[in-house]
């Protein structure tokens, strides 16, 4: 970490001692974790314009009850966000208990979908555009074909055929990156118990299967289909929905990285297609 950086966070972070914070790299952002804050660095221009935004709906969603943690904005500025710490790390450093983390993932889930219906949230929030997959369709070739070899590109169309048939659904708050790094737990009597949700930088009224595609990505499709059967999400529609999202993840990430200009995300995410 440069100087600047340390001096910046030895403002924001005073009870901590800089030495001794965690320090972790996302696609976008730089993420300090104080000992009751998190200072958010983005890595590039583009990310640091959508702070604003990012606050913007993290303050709108955490007026609401839905039964787990939610970072709160404390302090913003041109280069930084400072949210509150959400107590609880990733599922994969707790006890695993299957039935347990799909009830509460499930209940997750309902508690964004019901979310959704709220005016003040739907005023907040980013609507999924009809033409979204469209549009991704269309930058995916004109921008990542050409750094892609003749196999890369014939599996990349594939997927995005898939896209073609998406319906436009708007009811749901749809968090967008729900991997298993962004879904924090505490283990209580033995179990996990489901403290908080982080990262909302997609947040979006859209479609739960995007959700569920990457809750299905992360832990498999044991704990995703036990999900769906008790969310009721268990039609073929949802079924295909899922699959052509996550058909599309890598494509995701190898855009975004194209268009922050950041070079490593993006040799990452192209992976399978050169």
């Amino acid at each position: 970490m440069d100087v600047l950086h340390r001096v910046l966070l030895a403002g924001l972070l005073p009870h901590d001692e800089i030495r001794h914070l965690t320090v972790r790299e996302g696609q976008f952002h730089r993420v300090v974790l104080g000992s009751d804050r998190v200072v958010r660095l983005p890595r590039t221009p583009a990310a640091a314009a959508r702070l604003p935004g990012h606050a913007a709906v993290l303050r709108a969603l955490s007026r609401l009850d839905l039964g787990f943690g939610i970072p709160e904005p404390l302090a913003e500025g041109e280069e930084h966000l400072v949210l509150s710490r959400i107590p609880g790390v990733p599922l994969d450093d707790v006890l695993f208990d299957e039935e347990s983390v799909a009830i509460q993932y499930t209940a997750l889930l309902d508690a964004l979908a019901q979310a959704g219906g709220d005016e003040e949230i739907r005023a907040a929030l980013p609507h999924s555009s009809p033409d979204h997959w469209r549009h991704f369709a269309s930058d995916v070739r004109a921008e990542l074909f050409p750094l892609m070899s003749p196999h890369g590109r014939l599996r990349a169309e594939q997927e995005l055929q898939a896209l073609d048939g998406l319906p436009h659904l708007t009811d749901a708050v749809v968090h967008g990156d729900l991997g298993p790094e962004n879904v924090l737990w505490e283990t209580r009597d033995g179990l996990p118990r489901l403290t908080g949700v982080v990262d909302w930088d997609e947040a979006a009224l859209g479609d739960p299967a995007e959700d569920l595609a990457a809750i299905g990505a992360g832990h498999g499709p044991d704990l995703l289909n036990r999900i769906r059967a008790l969310g009721g999400w268990t039609s073929t529609a949802v079924t295909d929905r899922i699959a052509a999202v996550q058909g599309t993840f890598a494509l995701q990430q190898a855009l975004a990285a194209l268009q922050d200009g950041d070079d490593e995300e993006l040799a990452d995410g192209l992976t399978g297609y050169r």
